[in-house]
């Protein structure tokens, strides 16, 4: 018969425990606020909404605010179009970016640091800089027709996000955990750059692939400036466009917004949920060098 012995924790870190636990709850509390807002708002009346009286909860949840914000428009084709930019860029941006990080990672050339330096300082440049550039660009860009270039056109909502610096970087980043005998034993075997990057860096990139994934799909799914600029009339109104039709001269009608926010979010939710056993994963991977 032996004995087991436990080790008491410390006083000092049980209350560092209790205060780090206290935080966090506070945190999500704190973050959860605009949510119920959120939720409260679109199930009241509009007399609710304005009414001098605060109530968390509605005397009569209102379900149908949500059938009749889906009524205002067309939200078929506004969810179509906000799928297909939101994909065609997501598996784009995933594959340049990947590629460009695995250059800068593991391929030794002449200047490759200061090439990097100028991928990192596009990160330090808002995008409301470089709208009117990149719009003059696009209009006369002529290669699929048309006398104004990609303006209104599906492929001049995808071009300006199928790269950006945070993803070469975050893939830079994690391609230098990888040990140097991968690519020793892949050139022994006859395998070209592309071909390693290809077969081997490509298929173990899933944390990093989640984070980035969650990332472009939320950045580009609730983008509303730039389809606002390159855009007109119903064929390629996206989501966030269409939730302007709320407002009537000057009158905004707060419970349908948020009821058709809310619905909008949705598959921002959904991605999240499916990719975040890996997303802090792929975050912090390349946070260390291996």
């Amino acid at each position: 018969m032996h004995s087991r012995s436990v080790q008491a924790v410390p006083r000092g870190d049980r209350a560092f425990r209790i205060a780090q636990g206290m935080f966090l709850m506070v945190t999500v509390l704190v973050m959860a606020i605009p949510l119920v807002m959120m939720i409260t708002v679109s199930l009241q009346t509009m007399p609710e909404i304005y009414a001098s009286e605060f109530k968390l909860l509605p005397a009569a949840p209102q379900w149908h605010n949500y059938a009749d914000a889906m009524r205002n428009g067309d939200w078929p084709l506004y969810f179509k179009n906000s799928a297909i930019v939101s994909a065609i860029t997501l598996v784009a941006s995933l594959f340049i970016n990947a590629m460009a990080g695995y250059v800068f990672a593991r391929i030794p050339f002449r200047f490759r640091q200061a090439v990097f330096l100028i991928v990192l300082i596009g990160m330090m440049i808002p995008p409301q800089v470089t709208l009117i550039p990149v719009f003059t660009m696009l209009r006369s860009f002529t290669l699929f027709g048309g006398r104004s270039g990609l303006v209104n056109t599906y492929w001049g909502l995808v071009l300006p996000y199928i790269a950006g610096s945070f993803g070469v970087f975050l893939c830079r980043q994690y391609y230098q955990t990888f040990p140097m005998e991968i690519d020793d034993a892949a050139h022994m075997d006859g395998s070209t750059r592309f071909q390693a990057f290809l077969h081997i860096y490509l298929p173990l990139s899933g944390p990093v692939f989640a984070s980035l994934a969650v990332l472009k799909f939320a950045g580009t799914w609730n983008e509303y400036t730039w389809p606002l600029v390159v855009t007109s009339g119903e064929r390629l109104k996206t989501v966030q466009l269409a939730l302007t039709a709320f407002r009537n001269e000057g009158e905004i009608f707060w419970n349908q917004l948020m009821a058709a926010t809310l619905v909008v979010e949705i598959p921002i939710y959904l991605v999240f949920l499916f990719a975040q056993k890996h997303f802090v994963q792929g975050l912090l991977m390349g946070s260390v060098k291996a």
